[in-house]
């Protein structure tokens, strides 16, 4: 019964049984077969049965969550012992934010790269939030902390987030002067910063601004290109916007305000053994952090 756990947790983790006997190299009859006979012996339907889409039943997920931390580690500790844990070369999953990683952190990876030509890594960029235990990466980058207790997390630093427009729309429409002054202007939100916590960095005064935004969209990037077509004023963390304020096309606006810090994490499943590849990583984000002139705080 051990062995077919096993095959099921592999099955979860590569979202299908036709991937996971694919990257088991075993027959797909044999995973079908050997789903079936997990089932019959524990009386539960543990993966509903479709060709389109994979998804667990509820007993399935129970039972994913009680056993793929214990396979994880006996394999790697079954792999640390036998050396492959600890070697420089082979691959390397890792999940990250898109806007980022294309941006600010984009020398990060050429640097890693460049260092560790031998591994092989394989980054897995997206804005959405893909679960680390279904995905079976070996390390996420995340913005904000996570709430699961099954995994491990790290703050690396923390962005700011500034108050930004162009030149052209303030020529347009009047530059505010004060805090209040916001709300006679037009707006750019996006989802992760619906309401506008400010702190004066001067005086420490703080305020919460909730915006009627005459804009809100679901992606930095996509915020961050409005601003620059001349639309309105957006707070934007300064990984986004930091280069367009040096070259001119942006203009911080109330450049004592500030928004809420937004907090960069490594994160890993917490019954994973890391290994000297995703360790080699964690270090270098965190050295790339600490040592570089990007404008991130470190901890």
């Amino acid at each position: 019964m051990y062995d077919d756990i096993v095959l099921f947790v592999h099955i979860v983790q590569q979202q299908g049984l036709a991937s996971a006997a694919q990257k088991l190299g075993l027959p797909a009859a044999t995973v079908t077969r050997r789903l079936q006979r997990l089932e019959a012996s524990v009386m539960r339907q543990l993966i509903h049965r479709s060709a389109r889409q994979f998804s667990l039943t509820a007993d399935g997920e129970v039972f994913y969550q009680a056993y793929a931390g214990l396979v994880e580690q006996l394999e790697q500790t079954q792999q640390q012992l036998s050396g492959e844990m600890n070697v420089l070369a082979g691959p390397l999953t890792v999940l990250a934010p898109s806007n980022i990683s294309t941006g600010l952190l984009q020398p990060m990876w050429s640097g890693f790269i460049k260092a560790y030509p031998d591994i092989k890594l394989e980054l897995i960029l997206s804005n959405s939030v893909e679960s680390m235990l279904s995905s079976g990466a070996d390390l996420a980058l995340r913005i904000g902390p996570q709430e699961s207790s099954m995994l491990y997390q790290k703050r690396l630093g923390s962005l700011k987030t500034v108050l930004v427009a162009t030149p052209e729309y303030l020529a347009s429409n009047a530059e505010p002067r004060n805090i209040d002054a916001l709300e006679l202007h037009r707006l750019i939100g996006t989802n992760t910063l619906a309401t506008w916590s400010m702190v004066n960095s001067k005086t420490k005064i703080k305020q919460e601004i909730r915006p009627r935004f005459a804009t809100q969209v679901n992606d930095i990037k996509l915020a961050t290109q409005l601003v620059c077509d001349h639309l309105g004023i957006s707070l934007l963390p300064t990984s986004e916007v930091e280069n367009l304020i040096n070259a001119g096309t942006l203009i911080q606006i109330l450049p004592s305000w500030q928004g809420p810090r937004r907090d960069l994490y490594t994160v890993w499943p917490s019954g994973k053994l890391l290994s000297a590849r995703a360790k080699c990583l964690k270090e270098y984000m965190e050295e790339f952090i600490q040592q570089s002139n990007v404008n991130i705080s470190d901890c």
